[in-house]
């Protein structure tokens, strides 16, 4: 029964997730169908976590609950929301002279909803994958992004741990040009709502098992390496949903002779700090906080050396 649980709780998540939304829209609006659908979700994560565990280890709070918290009403809800108003107000304005240009909206607006939501999927992953990976690459987008790597455990409310500036500039790069295209609003929020659940399935602490599927979705499997402290096998698995740019830029790693590694966070920074103003700081002291691990590991080393004498 377990083994039947860890390959069908991906599908049968997702999917209802995203057929109950469908199913309510017309009755309640997208925005409060994609609402009662996350709420939903939490509970159903939560139960998830605890009947179906994948790490038993990572089922205990580190002291990072009321921290996850924190992000997921005030980086995650909040800065969304503030993100959603510079995404209209570029998007529309630059959709509306390309409609005018070419006479038409270009995007596929007779096409199924959830062929539109695939195709949506396909197009917001390119520049967010792209921006993930500098976000790694390059030290100004690292410093924010490494609090999102500050996570000492994976379980599904750390897939809100983001600094308010690096969710605002996935947010921007991904649904700019849906909105550019003339992607219709049923279908944002059926991004938006694949967003949301798809996050808490790539962070749970469930045993989830995907198989071929695992060359389709960025899903809990693979995105457990992208966490590893190890560099070369965190740089790796960027896919915010898909993916499918990963395989086509060579970044996609997922060994099938070992698992991902128990103990994850930053290596170069050990004791990132933990709480939630912390965070909201700590790209702006980011020399500090180096500086500190350094002076921490020094005397470390100077601890361990034997006395002379």
């Amino acid at each position: 029964m377990q083994r039947v649980a860890s390959w069908l709780l991906f599908p049968l998540i997702l999917g209802g997730a995203v057929a109950f939304t469908i199913a309510l829209m017309p009755s309640t609006g997208p925005a409060v169908a994609v609402a009662i659908t996350q709420a939903l979700a939490v509970f159903v994560m939560t139960a998830v976590e605890i009947l179906h565990p994948y790490r038993r280890e990572w089922a205990r709070p580190r002291g990072d609950l009321g921290t996850d918290i924190l992000h997921a009403v005030f980086s995650g809800l909040g800065m969304t929301r503030l993100t959603d108003i510079a995404v209209r107000a570029l998007g529309i304005s630059v959709a509306g002279f390309l409609s005018a240009s070419v006479g038409a909206s270009l995007w596929p607006t007779a096409w199924p909803l959830v062929a539109q939501l695939a195709i949506a999927l396909v197009v917001a992953e390119l520049p967010q994958y792209w921006l993930h990976r500098l976000q790694h690459e390059r030290d100004s987008l690292w410093r924010f992004h490494a609090v999102h790597h500050s996570a000492p455990r994976l379980y599904w409310l750390n897939a809100a741990r983001f600094h308010p500036v690096d969710i605002g500039l996935l947010y921007f790069v991904g649904y700019v040009p849906l909105v550019v295209l003339g992607c219709p609003e049923e279908v944002i929020a059926l991004v938006a709502l694949f967003d949301a659940v798809f996050g808490m399935l790539q962070h749970c602490n469930a045993d989830l098992r995907l198989g071929p599927l695992n060359w389709i979705f960025s899903a809990a499997e693979p995105h457990r390496w992208h966490h590893s402290k190890t560099m070369d096998e965190a740089n790796t698995n960027y896919g915010s949903n898909l993916i499918v740019w990963d395989l086509a830029f060579g970044t996609f790693f997922l060994p099938k002779d070992r698992e991902p590694p128990a103990e994850i966070g930053i290596a170069a920074l050990p004791d990132f700090p933990q709480g939630y103003l912390a965070h909201l700081a700590a790209p702006f002291r980011w020399r500090r906080l180096h500086e500190e691990a350094r002076l921490a590991s020094s005397g470390a080393l100077a601890a361990k050396r034997p006395a002379h004498g």
